[in-house]
């Protein structure tokens, strides 16, 4: 049978629900759950399965404690905007019925709001979450995502060799500071300098992270490794064997200074090989060509001193 919270808690949820985009409060109401439909643009990709689980052992005892957001479909049928979660929990657990708040959206609206509702409930991963905040930001301002992380960068620059910004970039900046200032986790330059970083990790680190493989601060460290097999190598050992950070950045302390040593050692090996072959052709090295030879190994004498 389903268990249903006090009426005040849902009109709690509806509130929130409804001053995201200004509609009047919905009262909720139960319907069958095979009528709720999956959205296509959830901005969640990865469930936590500990996670899932503790939420399935609280709906079976409890029941749903809060009603899901859905927009109205032809035929009767409901497309859900936030709470996929309670639906997998109560689908798994074989609730015949759920709550829902049901809302006249158009797309924007309903992806402006299920981007809002993951964001404040922080049950996004960090690349989901920087994922989602660039695609509210872009939906506000409507501009597309790179050009808000164009926008990010250009103020930084602006702001560091004291240079003004355009109106339309200020209004915009502004915008942004609002938005920001919502979700409650960064400012303009914090998301910037914390966060935009993190879109360009090597993809075999951003998947990890999008899957809740490893914690972000690990991630980093573990992209300082250039070598992209030597970086494969390390993230797997540090998700199997669950790796400290600071035993993470020791590995990747210990793998540069051994690039370093092969570096170091490629090039005597080639300076030697060099030598050798001067010694065999330089009965036969043109005296133009002598001069030449004579001017590099002045610049490469000057390098490896400077060292």
């Amino acid at each position: 049978m389903l268990t249903l919270s006090e009426p005040s808690n849902w009109t709690a949820s509806s509130d929130r629900f409804n001053n995201y985009i200004g509609f009047p409060s919905q009262c909720p109401i139960t319907v069958a759950i095979d009528l709720i439909e999956l959205s296509l643009k959830q901005p969640r990709r990865y469930f936590d399965p500990t996670k899932l689980a503790q939420l399935v052992e609280s709906v079976k005892e409890h029941g749903i404690l809060e009603p899901v957001l859905v927009r109205p479909l032809p035929h009767g049928k409901y497309e859900l905007i936030a709470g996929e979660r309670r639906i997998r929990a109560a689908r798994t657990v074989g609730l015949f019925e759920v709550p829902i708040i049901s809302l006249e959206l158009d797309d924007q609206q309903a992806l402006q709001i299920a981007l809002m509702e993951n964001l404040q409930r922080e049950e996004l991963n960090p690349v989901e979450e920087t994922e989602a905040i660039l695609e509210l930001l872009s939906l506000s301002l409507k501009v597309s995502p790179n050009e808000v992380i164009s926008l990010l960068h250009r103020s930084f620059n602006a702001k560091q060799r004291n240079l003004s910004l355009n109106q339309s970039d200020l209004i915009k900046l502004d915008q942004i500071d609002s938005i920001l200032l919502m979700i409650g986790k960064f400012n303009a330059a914090s998301f910037r300098s914390s966060r935009l970083p993190l879109l360009k990790l090597p993809e075999e680190i951003l998947s990890s992270l999008r899957q809740g493989e490893i914690e972000y601060t690990k991630a980093q460290a573990i992209a300082r490794v250039k070598s992209e097999q030597q970086r494969t190598e390390l993230l797997k050992t540090a998700i199997a064997e669950n790796l400290s950070l600071s035993e993470i950045k020791a590995r990747v302390k210990k793998l540069k200074s051994e690039s370093h040593l092969q570096s170091h050692n490629a090039v005597t090996e080639r300076l030697n090989e060099i030598n050798k072959l001067l010694r065999q052709k330089r009965s036969a090295i043109k005296s133009q060509n002598q001069q030449k030879i004579n001017q590099l190994l002045d610049e490469v004498e000057k390098l490896i001193a400077e060292n």
